[in-house]
Parts: C-alpha cells; sequence; structure tokens
C-alpha cells in the first residue's frame, strides 16, 4: 500500500492545508501517518476555523477532522521517523512552522531523504516551503538550490504582519518564506495571478497556500501513481 508522512506543527498549521491533502489521499487509499516535533498532538491555528476566515463549511469540515482523526491525535514524534519507510512525506503549512517544523533538524533530514532518495517525494505546502532555505542536501549546498518552487509570498504576507513583523497576535514572525528561500538559490515563482500555484520539481511537489492544497494533493496522487478517488 502507498503510504504517506505527514510532518505537522504544533505551533499553528493552517487547517485545509493539512486537511485536504490527508483526506484526499485516504480516500485515495493511501495510508497516512502523522508526525510531530515532541510528538503532542498538533496545534490548529484557529484563524483557520474562523468562518469569517474560511467559510462555515470548511471551518466545520476541518475541526471536525482535527478533533476526531485517529492520527492526528496521536502522532508520532519526528525523530523517531524515516522517509524511507514512505513513500511521500507531507509538510502543511501554516504559520506556526516558522517556529518549529522548518527549524527542526530531524524535519530537514525528512525532507532531505525524501527528495534526494530514489524512491521517495515530499510535499510542501504554504509557509512550511520555508524548511526548504534551511535544508541541505549531502554535498553541503541548498536542497532547493536551482529548483522551481511556489510557497507563501511576500505579497501575501504583507497583509498579514505589522511594521515590526508581528503577526495579529502580536508574536514576532522571524522570517519571511519568499526571502529566505529565494535566498537559498530557489526559482521562485507564486504565480500571483493564477488562482492556484502548485509546482512540481523532481521529487520535489510545492504549492502556495490554502486555495492550492486540493491542486497540491492531486499533483503529488499524480507523482506517486494513484488514481484519485472518483467524485459523483
Amino acid at each position: 500500500m502507498t503510504s504517506a508522512l505527514f510532518v505537522v506543527s504544533e505551533e499553528g498549521y493552517w487547517g485545509e492545508e493539512c486537511i485536504e491533502p490527508l483526506t484526499t489521499l485516504e480516500s485515495a487509499g493511501v495510508d497516512v501517518t502523522v508526525a510531530t516535533p515532541s510528538g503532542d498532538p498538533p496545534v490548529i491555528d484557529e484563524r483557520s476555523v474562523d468562518p469569517d476566515e474560511v467559510g462555515e463549511e470548511t471551518a466545520e469540515r476541518v475541526r471536525d477532522v482535527h478533533e476526531n482523526h485517529a492520527e492526528l491525535n496521536d502522532p508520532d514524534p519526528v525523530a523517531r521517523a524515516s522517509a524511507d519507510d514512505y513513500d511521500a512525506v507531507v509538510f502543511p503549512g501554516g504559520h506556526g512552522t516558522a517556529w518549529d517544523i522548518n527549524q527542526d533538524r530531524h524535519a530537514r533530514a525528512l525532507l532531505r531523504e525524501a527528495v534526494a532518495g530514489d524512491d521517495g517525494t515530499a510535499l510542501v505546502v504554504c509557509h512550511a516551503v520555508g524548511l526548504l532555505a534551511f535544508t541541505r542536501a549531502d554535498d553541503g549546498d541548498f536542497l532547493v538550490d536551482g529548483r522551481d518552487v511556489t510557497g507563501f509570498p511576500n505579497e501575501w504576507e504583507e497583509g498579514i504582519v505589522d511594521d515590526d513583523d508581528r503577526m495579529p497576535g502580536g508574536r514576532k514572525l522571524p522570517y519571511w518564506v519568499e526571502d529566505e528561500v529565494k535566498a537559498a538559490g530557489a526559482n521562485w515563482d507564486a504565480e500571483l495571478d493564477a488562482d492556484e500555484s502548485v509546482t512540481v520539481d523532481g521529487d520535489l511537489v510545492t504549492g502556495r497556500g490554502p486555495g492550492s492544497s486540493a491542486a497540491a494533493a492531486q499533483a503529488l496522487l499524480d507523482e506517486l501513481g494513484v488514481a484519485a478517488e472518483a467524485s459523483d
């Protein structure tokens, strides 16, 4: 059976960016495991389940999966996971990843193993794309150097943080994804004129943000050679 590991933030993941790929893959028969940095259940960004932010339908669906999904509520510690055990490793986004996933050496190792190995594939979404700015290949070069990627753009970040880079709750954002990933040598294009933005470069699939989650999940299934569940 095709398998995927989801590496999810304990500092605030964006609901749709995790739940959409997770449920899409499971509906297609993919066996899903969840890991977090400490092994505690992931924490959802409350803005991503606010009906005023995402709509009532999305908020209700996402919260239901977040609260009741067995694997999400009983994750493994990231340090105990190996990309070699899975066909794909998925890194959902959310601002919270800036404080834990993107700075976690074991998460970086999982990404490196998935992309550099012979069989693995990685899907990285939104703010989790910042992980690429801190991950180096075995030769010491940045893993993302020369690769085509998309991710959360500066233009969107400007509408969220204040002049001191503080989030709405007051916490300071330590870096901007686009700046760091471009500095690591990526060919960055968030396709701001498009409704969705998903980029596939070899074994690396990246998605821009929440609105690209469904397309990113489909791109990953395509890369895995797994047929999506037929819609009614």
